[in-house]
């Protein structure tokens, strides 16, 4: 998914509202037990505690460049997919001709050919999109509450890959689809044998021929490669221990951040004895900013770990697809009535 516009900070504080409240639950918490209590000895020096924040603030950045890199790919490769696709409608379309066929075809055949090879492609964008929004058990953002609760879902979640296949291929072709685990290969496979068919009877020139299997090779490859993305998570070495060191430390910072505040409390005793007395107290906004603020770092990278669940800041193959779709049909000659339209944006959001 991709977000049309910047994030305010409204949004950003509803977004994290609930880990918010658990900060603040914590603080005062922490709090009550050292003003209360009088458990002044419960401390922890500042110095190693700001050394277990300096390292979990550089795993937090390793994290997140590397989610941003994983992001990036996984758009570049959609980004291949537009460029390829829009090369194989227009090849398709100049290069079926009668210049070398056996048998000459009439133009109603040949058009039905180009669009039998243009809805195939079609299909295999959708069967792509689907494998790539399929749920895998290291993928858990979707089911974060906030995700829930504003039913932050992409298109796949709310239909079937049958019924999103059907219109654009042949039932034949759907029974042998539908019969094999990798289905875009299978699609992409049953393509080229199409086209050798052609070849064969001269519809496709031999030199055509070789440009459109270049076109169905570097789908292959870049199929490959999204398949990589989905199938290959962010190490969990690294996602799980940066989640822990985090909460360790916010868990562990109040130790190091009240007696700060009660020593800064103590300076101005004798001119300000109330607000000295209740100054401790000042920690907890304190705290729950800067435990919000690592917080929410780490769950950006989380959120960005795998660019293809689904979520509001992954990348909108959906929206990709149906653009592409638009294309090559407007391009066929087909009217606005018979086009799906694009995908609705929902909270701004592009699926």
């Amino acid at each position: 998914m991709q977000i049309k516009k910047r994030y305010s900070f409204f949004e950003l504080a509803a977004w994290t509202r609930f880990e918010t409240f658990l900060f603040l639950l914590i603080a005062i918490v922490w709090v009550a037990i050292y003003y209360f209590f009088e458990v002044q000895w419960l401390r922890i020096p500042w110095t190693p505690l700001a050394l277990i924040g300096t390292a979990v603030a550089f795993v937090i950045g390793f994290q997140n460049n590397s989610a941003y890199g994983r992001i990036w790919e996984a758009r570049m490769i959609w980004g291949g997919i537009v460029n390829t696709s829009r090369t194989f409608g227009v090849y398709i379309q100049d290069m079926l001709t009668n210049e070398y066929a056996k048998t000459p075809f009439t133009k109603d055949e040949i058009q039905a050919e180009i669009k039998t090879l243009t809805y195939r492609h079609i299909a295999w964008m959708t069967v792509l999109r689907h494998q790539m929004r399929m749920s895998k058990p290291w993928e858990t953002v979707l089911n974060h509450k906030t995700n829930v609760e504003w039913n932050i879902r992409p298109p796949e979640r709310e239909s079937s890959l049958e019924n999103d296949l059907k219109p654009y291929i042949s039932e034949s072709d759907f029974t042998y689809l539908m019969s094999k685990d990798n289905k875009p290969t299978a699609l992409l496979y049953l393509q080229s044998h199409h086209l050798r068919d052609l070849k064969e009877k001269g519809l496709i020139w031999e030199f055509s021929f070789l440009e459109l299997e270049n076109l169905v090779q570097e789908l292959f490859s870049l199929q490959g490669k999204s398949e990589r993305i989905k199938n290959f998570p962010y190490p969990r070495q690294f996602a799980t221990l940066n989640h822990y060191f985090m909460w360790l430390f916010v868990l562990l910072l109040p130790l190091g951040l009240m007696p700060q505040f009660m020593e800064l409390g103590q300076e101005f005793t004798a001119n300000q004895p109330i607000i000295s007395r209740f100054f401790i107290w000042f920690s907890i906004p304190f705290y729950v900013i800067v435990a919000w603020i690592f917080h929410t770092m780490e769950r950006i990278g989380r959120t960005g770990e795998n660019p293809f669940e689904g979520t509001s800041n992954d990348v909108p193959i959906s929206t990709i697809a149906r653009g592409i779709e638009i294309d090559l049909r407007q391009n066929l000659g087909e009217s606005q009535e018979e086009i799906p339209p694009p995908y609705d944006v929902k909270y701004d959001i592009q699926f």
